[in-house]
């Protein structure tokens, strides 16, 4: 279930921080499966890396955004 730009573009600051705490705490589990040899599912961990990067990615341009319309 990635997650895509547009969809996030739509969503609010907030929003876009809640999904992001919600992400880090997928891949820190994901990172504890791994260490314990637990995971099944490998691919599943440069999914949520590359959702996190794109959240950060859009959370930026929106600052960008709002300190230039000041």
């Amino acid at each position: 279930m990635a997650l895509h730009a547009k969809e996030l573009r739509d969503q609010t600051p907030d929003q876009l921080r809640d999904q992001l705490v919600a992400l880090k705490k997928e891949a820190f589990n994901l990172r504890f499966q791994q260490a314990t040899g637990q995971m099944e599912s490998t691919a599943r961990m440069r999914t949520v890396k590359r959702d996190v990067a794109r959240v950060n990615t859009i959370l930026n341009e929106k600052a960008a955004a709002a300190a230039k319309s000041e």
